[in-house]
């Protein structure tokens, strides 16, 4: 079982109907019992991120705990960009600080929010984006973006007239800038990527 974490930022039900569509076992969620016994977590959010680290609250602690402790999880989005050390969206914010790097603003020599469809060039031993080839597009819709500093990352590339982190993988946690749930078959392939790694996780079937 999948579970998406139910904190009340952004639609997240739009998450959960594309893991069914695509035939995956998906629950919604914010219980401490059921966080624990998912094969796998995913943390969306549309938001900025001092209002959704807030409402995150103490579900953080239990994230970090269970990503540390080797539980597969994909952040979208926010929830990607609370995967970081530190965000300077309206303020400074500390994230979950599961990878090393901070977020900042798009810079104003580009159109702001970056908006649409951009071509993604994954590392070619990503997880995320098996089977996908060397490049597909993916939908964005952001003004702050992930200034990736960890060593131990895989990187995965857009062109936006600079270098945008667009996903990251660590170990066992992942994250997309985009909307895999928004970006068609591509995307919906990233997220059947996603479950077959919560799958090789153990505790039935995703």
């Amino acid at each position: 079982m999948i579970v998406v974490i139910d904190y009340n930022v952004g639609n997240v039900r739009n998450v959960c109907n594309a893991f069914r569509h695509i035939g995956s076992q998906v629950q919604l969620s914010c219980e401490l019992k059921t966080i624990e016994n998912a094969a796998g977590l995913v943390l969306p959010g549309v938001a900025a991120f001092g209002y959704a680290i807030s409402a995150l609250g103490d579900l953080a602690a239990v994230i970090k705990d269970a990503a540390s402790a080797g539980k597969p999880l994909l952040g979208i989005c926010v929830g990607y960009q609370m995967l970081f050390d530190e965000s300077y969206e309206y303020g400074v914010y500390k994230g979950l600080g599961l990878v090393h790097g901070k977020v900042v603003g798009i810079p104003v020599t580009q159109v702001v929010p970056h908006m649409g469809w951009n071509l993604v060039k994954p590392q070619s031993d990503m997880d995320l984006f098996e089977g996908l080839g060397k490049e597909r597009h993916f939908y964005f819709a952001h003004s702050f973006y992930a200034q990736v500093a960890d060593k131990q990352a895989k990187v995965a590339y857009t062109d936006y007239g600079f270098e945008l982190a667009a996903s990251v993988q660590k170990a066992n946690v992942y994250g997309t800038q985009f909307h895999p749930e928004k970006s068609g078959e591509s995307g919906l392939q990233v997220l059947r990527n996603f479950a077959k790694i919560c799958n090789k996780n153990g505790n039935g079937l995703c």
